[in-house]
């Protein structure tokens, strides 16, 4: 007799199962999890999602106000520099005030007040090193305006997000202020608010530009590294008689 459809079902799961097939395995991937879907006519819409509202940027607080209003003389700029409260953002040292007359033949500015400074800027081995080396170079200290790109000292200072600021349209007031001849600078740090490009040298710096016309400049390593490297000083001393003797 013929076999019936179940023996040959039978027949046929013997053979793949002698043959070591038990599993039927398929390429296709299937969702085991996937809704049913909705009839189209019944589709909800997509619901918009409600973005939160950008907060308002914050303030910028520009660092001495806007330019048009800084000081328009000497002495009001020397309040200012000890009471406007954007200058910095306070500290345990106290702010330091600028020493010298206008017009004088060398102006010196350094960064910073030491961090023993309370009632004069440089008083420390910084302003004696200072001292000597204005000695050896003809200059009386009472004849040299000495003043600071900040008001106190600050350690770890972003210059970066100073000049962001504005703290160099201040030191730049500053200068035009005190008028000096020439413009001694110690710190690369201070060169980006006066204009310098911090990617070329700082040797490459020769005059400060400003509205009233140009004064010479030199910029050379602070006095903290002077002070430390004798190298440092004699390079700087034959770049002070270069600078000096050839007018530039």
């Amino acid at each position: 007799a013929a076999p019936t459809l179940a023996d040959q079902l039978a027949a046929a799961q013997d053979w793949w199962r002698v043959a070591g097939v038990d599993c039927n395995f398929s390429d296709e991937a299937q969702s085991w999890l996937t809704e049913p879907e909705t009839p189209a006519g019944e589709r909800p819409r997509p619901v918009p999602q409600q973005q939160a509202p950008a907060p308002p940027p914050e303030p910028v607080i520009r660092i001495g106000g806007e330019i048009a209003a800084l000081p328009q003389s000497l002495a009001a700029f020397r309040t200012f520099w000890l009471e406007e409260p954007s200058l910095d953002a306070g500290g345990s040292t106290p702010r330091i005030a600028p020493r010298g007359p206008a017009g004088a033949p060398l102006m010196v500015l350094v960064p910073e007040p030491e961090a023993k400074d309370c009632e004069t800027l440089l008083s420390g081995p910084q302003g004696q090193l200072l001292g000597a080396m204005l000695a050896a170079m003809g200059i009386a200290g009472e004849d040299c305006y000495v003043a600071s790109a900040l008001p106190r000292h600050t350690p770890l200072a972003d210059w970066a997000a100073l000049q962001r600021g504005g703290l160099g349209d201040v030191l730049q007031r500053h200068i035009a202020l005190a008028a000096p001849a020439r413009l001694l600078v110690f710190g690369a740090s201070i060169l980006p608010l006066l204009g310098h490009d911090p990617a070329q040298d700082p040797q490459s710096l020769r005059e400060f530009h400003q509205e009233s016309g140009s004064i010479p400049l030199l910029a050379a390593r602070n006095l903290a590294v002077l002070s430390e490297r004798p190298g440092e000083r004699a390079r700087f001393w034959r770049r002070w008689l270069d600078w000096t003797e050839t007018g530039a």
